[in-house]
């Protein structure tokens, strides 16, 4: 019974990495962003559980602002895919415009938070 759960996710995880190599660069550029916020909210989270969280509002908004990043960055994935036939009008610039603009708003309530 066991062995065949394993063959199964051994399959599951073969068919992902196939798959996900016909990924183009960009998106993959992408990912890589996503997993480096994620992974310094993480980080950042493991810190507070170690040391304290005595300014609680510097915690907040390091936190906030590496979500916040990595679901904008979700949203630009999903607006510069080619096979996203949803966002297929909206030209990459256009996009890419977006998010930096949606940063530059979500990184100044971020500083505003911060007092």
């Amino acid at each position: 019974m066991a062995k065949s759960h394993t063959n199964d996710a051994q399959a599951l995880i073969r068919s992902l990495r196939s798959a996900y190599a016909a990924t183009p660069t960009n998106l993959k550029i992408i990912d890589l962003y996503v997993v480096y916020a994620i992974a310094t909210a993480v980080m950042q989270v493991v810190y507070m559980g170690i040391v304290g969280s005595f300014p609680f509002n510097s915690f907040l908004s390091g936190v906030l602002s590496c979500v916040g990043t990595a679901v904008l960055a979700v949203c630009l994935r999903i607006q510069v895919n080619k096979e996203n036939k949803e966002f297929k009008d909206l030209p990459p610039e256009r996009a890419f415009a977006d998010f930096v603009l949606c940063n530059l708003v979500l990184h100044l309530v971020i500083m505003n938070f911060l007092g």
